[in-house]
């Protein structure tokens, strides 16, 4: 088995090791499922989401184009470079008020309309091509949590088969998480975008698809895996559907909750993951703390 060399020895570290074990022996290969959420679980998602920084600069150009969308509170957010209203809705949505989110949405939805699914994943690679972190000045796709990472490599070299399920955009993750993550894009499980085939492509809509957050992730997961998965890893509210989804099976499961407690090294917050970290602790999830188990957060 594959050593966890970026995990402190401790509580955390042992309860997954001795999860794997009892799979191992108790579970066969095909039902070996791990879901992972994405934002703040794999990689950062402070002081924004790096999907937004992707939007937020294709919105300050169409507000450059047309002034007009700036009565829009999302477009004058990206015209003036006020990333923190971006994650302020995000952080709304998961205390129960969607106000801004629904006016960021209807942004979000209409801001690659119309690309043939190829040309967005082209776009998608030159933004990582060339975008770094506003504020820990390395390139976005060095901004994997390292120690998570390993963790996928670990459940993998045990015969789990990982997944990516997150409320980020399923074509936006699909570019890049083979390089970054080693899961394939039929294993990406995200929000998304309705389609439209068009003379032998497929383009893009305004239309919505899936939002793929809270209570729609069990559903997702298991549209997309027939199985229940056996190991699951957030760190939000937006996770705790698929955390509980993973740990009401019949056999050994784990639940592991990502804590931001680690300014120093990345950033340290609780907000939008007070009700996952409460039932964490009602109902003994394991709780990985980046300040106390992680030896490092990136490679």
């Amino acid at each position: 088995m594959a050593a966890l060399d970026t995990w402190h020895d401790g509580a955390t570290k042992a309860a997954i090791v001795d999860f794997v074990e009892h799979a191992v022996t108790e579970i066969s290969p095909e039902d070996r499922v791990a879901v992972f959420d994405n934002d703040g679980t794999l990689w950062v998602e402070k002081p924004a989401y790096i999907q937004l920084d992707f939007l937020v600069r294709r919105l300050a150009e169409q507000a450059a184009a047309d002034p007009s969308l700036r009565s829009n509170p999302a477009y004058a957010a990206a015209a003036s470079g006020d990333l923190a209203w971006f994650g302020n809705a995000v952080t709304q949505h998961y205390n129960g008020d969607d106000s801004s989110l629904k006016t960021l949405v209807g942004a979000i939805l209409s801001a690659y309309a119309g690309l043939k699914v190829e040309e967005h994943a082209d776009r998608v690679k030159a933004f990582f091509d060339s975008a770094t972190h506003p504020t820990l000045k390395r390139p976005y796709l060095a901004c994997g949590y390292t120690p998570m990472i390993e963790l996928l490599r670990y459940l993998e070299a045990n015969g789990f088969t990982n997944y990516v399920v997150s409320g980020g955009g399923r074509d936006f993750m699909r570019p890049v998480t083979r390089s970054i993550y080693g899961v394939p894009p039929e294993r990406v499980v995200g929000s998304s975008v309705g389609l439209d085939f068009v003379d032998g492509h497929l383009v893009t809509t305004n239309r919505p698809e899936f939002l793929d957050d809270g209570p729609v992730k069990p559903v997702r997961i298991w549209g997309r895996t027939g199985r229940r998965p056996i190991f699951a890893a957030g760190n939000s509210n937006g996770d705790i559907e698929m955390l509980q989804f993973t740990v009401a099976g019949p056999g050994p499961a784990l639940a592991l909750l990502v804590r931001h407690d680690d300014a120093e090294r990345e950033f340290g917050y609780t907000a939008g993951a007070e009700r996952a970290l409460e039932l964490a602790d009602a109902h003994g999830w394991t709780v990985a703390s980046m300040r106390d188990d992680w030896t490092r957060i990136f490679d």
